[in-house]
């Protein structure tokens, strides 16, 4: 993405902000993982969207209306010594020329300079709650301007969530960003494929992990947008299984839930297969159901339709297909009335997708689902879960667990998948892992 995509975005909310407003957003910090170890740094997302600096110790303030340039960003100053050992730092001259941002401050001059930006706004638009030490910080630049009242100082009369206007607008995918997008999915889809050519009894759940990693990285894309979930047999049940440490067991299930993070921006796709390349005739019935419950839901991801169309077709062909096979004795309505499928399917359909793996935005105004327009990007995801200590149902169908999921683009006329490489029909993964692809 350049720099005039990022301009743009700083437009519109300054649009949003309106005069004699200031928004002020910090970025993310240097972590520390143990002693003399630093987690990996990874931009705060907000930050990243307005600005698409990388580096950590800045912070962004946009003046809607100021003639010096709306944007300006305070970050760190060149030096030498200090990027011999941790890597080039760009500088404000750099920063100022490279991002487009209007005017760059060294960070150390900041409370020099920035209360005097905040004097004589109205309203101050920032993320309250965030960071503890930040926030210390902005009411200690407005206490100094309050102090000077009596002077004739004019401190801000209102606080102002930054992400109510922000997160709007990152709900919106622009065409950069889907490019970007779908990419990222396409590595995932490749990653997952590679999982399923390699899987075969007597590997561990790691293994799978590490062609995972291997792939992602092998195409450019270092990080995971999440912890990935290898979950094979009982396992699979559980929904937020990261452990990835068990053993691949003939006839059993894997179900891998993996994406990786391109740009800053998530994609997240899982897959369920059989660790030996054929399904049991149990597994075939509950994939299907699931398969034909996302094909459902995806139908139902279009503009005008409201967020949760899609989960009420995936719960209407779940709730069909458990009642056919015999694990839910009731009839459809009273069953989706009374959600006797929720020991099988506890969680929703899907959620935004973007810079964050579950991303920002609404999901309902005013008390109402919101409907669902273009450049929205989500996932769809239904599954079907039987605890290996469920004693309601045959023991033939406990410890199976079933996901899938892809990510959606909404458009003008209905929905693309951006990770539709990966397969998902019984006969194509079976093809796949048989090597018949």
């Amino acid at each position: 993405m350049n720099k005039k995509e990022f301009a743009k975005r700083r437009r519109y909310l300054a649009e949003q902000m309106g005069e004699n407003s200031i928004a002020i957003l910090p970025s993310s910090s240097i972590k520390s993982r143990n002693r003399d170890v630093d987690y990996h740094f990874r931009q705060d997302s907000d930050f990243f969207y307005l600005s698409g600096f990388n580096e950590p110790d800045a912070v962004l303030v946009i003046i809607p209306g100021r003639a010096h340039g709306e944007s300006v960003l305070f970050c760190r100053e060149r030096d030498p010594t200090k990027e011999m050992w941790d890597g080039y730092i760009m500088g404000p001259d750099r920063a100022n020329e490279l991002t487009g941002i209007d005017d760059a401050f060294p960070i150390s001059d900041i409370d020099d300079i920035l209360p005097g930006m905040i004097e004589g706004t109205n309203k101050v638009f920032y993320s309250m709650g965030l960071d503890a030490q930040f926030d210390a910080k902005v009411m200690e630049w407005i206490n100094i301007i309050r102090s000077k009242v009596r002077n004739g100082a004019h401190p801000p009369g209102e606080f102002v969530a930054l992400e109510h206007a922000l997160h709007e607008l990152r709900l919106y995918k622009s065409a950069a960003e889907v490019k970007v997008m779908a990419e990222a999915a396409e590595i995932s889809a490749k990653a997952h494929m590679e999982a399923m050519r390699i899987c075969k009894p007597g590997l561990s759940e790691y293994h799978l992990e590490s062609i995972i990693q291997h792939t992602f990285a092998n195409h450019g894309a270092r990080f995971n947008a999440y912890p990935s979930i290898v979950g094979s047999g009982d396992n699979g049940c559980i929904l937020h299984y990261i452990e990835n440490q068990s053993k691949l067991k003939a006839g059993d299930l894997v179900l891998i839930d993996a994406g990786c993070e391109l740009g800053c921006y998530a994609s997240d796709i899982t897959r369920t297969f059989p660790v030996s390349g054929e399904f049991s005739l149990e597994q075939r019935l509950l994939y299907q159901i699931v398969l034909d419950a996302q094909y459902a839901a995806i139908e139902a991801v279009k503009p005008g339709n409201h967020w949760n169309h899609p989960h009420e077709a995936a719960v209407r062909v779940l709730t069909s297909g458990l009642i056919q096979l015999g694990l839910i004795d009731a009839e459809l309505e009273e069953a989706i009335e009374k959600e006797l499928y929720k020991p099988f399917y506890m969680h929703r359909t899907g959620h935004w997708l973007g810079l964050d793996v579950h991303d920002v935005g609404e999901y309902k105004i005013a008390g109402e689902w919101r409907l669902l327009e273009p450049g929205m990007v989500l996932t769809v995801e239904p599954g079907i879960y039987i605890s290996p200590s469920n004693k309601d149902v045959a023991k033939k169908w406990r410890g199976i667990g079933i996901r899938i999921e892809d990510d959606v683009l909404v458009t003008k006329t209905g929905c693309r998948i951006l990770s539709e490489l990966v397969p998902k029909e019984i006969n194509e993964i079976e093809a796949l892992m048989a090597g018949d692809e």
